[in-house]
């Protein structure tokens, strides 16, 4: 559960920075000053890809989380680490679900 929990931190990561560069594209795109397009370099590429799949992953964490804390099993992930996943999660469902 530790790594999933630090798998989870590393895509909800690329997922906050594949929305800054999302909202960069759209603010260049409104001033005008390019076509709206980032270069897009492999790092880059990897971080969308990421970015992408974090709400998969993290919906899987919340779930087994969730369903190991409710047994009363213990869990020796830092607490840190759940707050940041749990926050990450209704600003996914917002930007993938709502916002389009």
């Amino acid at each position: 559960m530790r790594f999933l929990a630090k798998l989870t931190l590393i895509f909800n990561v690329c997922f906050l920075l594949w929305v800054l560069g999302y909202v960069i594209e759209i603010f260049h795109k409104v001033k005008g000053s390019s076509n709206g397009q980032l270069d897009t370099h492999p790092l880059l590429s990897s971080i969308v890809v990421l970015g992408v799949v974090s709400i998969f992953i993290n919906v899987f964490f919340v779930i087994l989380f969730l369903a190991r804390f409710s047994s009363k099993k213990m869990n020796n992930i830092p607490r840190w680490i759940v707050y940041f996943n749990l926050i990450i999660l209704p600003m996914q469902i917002y930007f993938y679900f709502i916002s389009k």
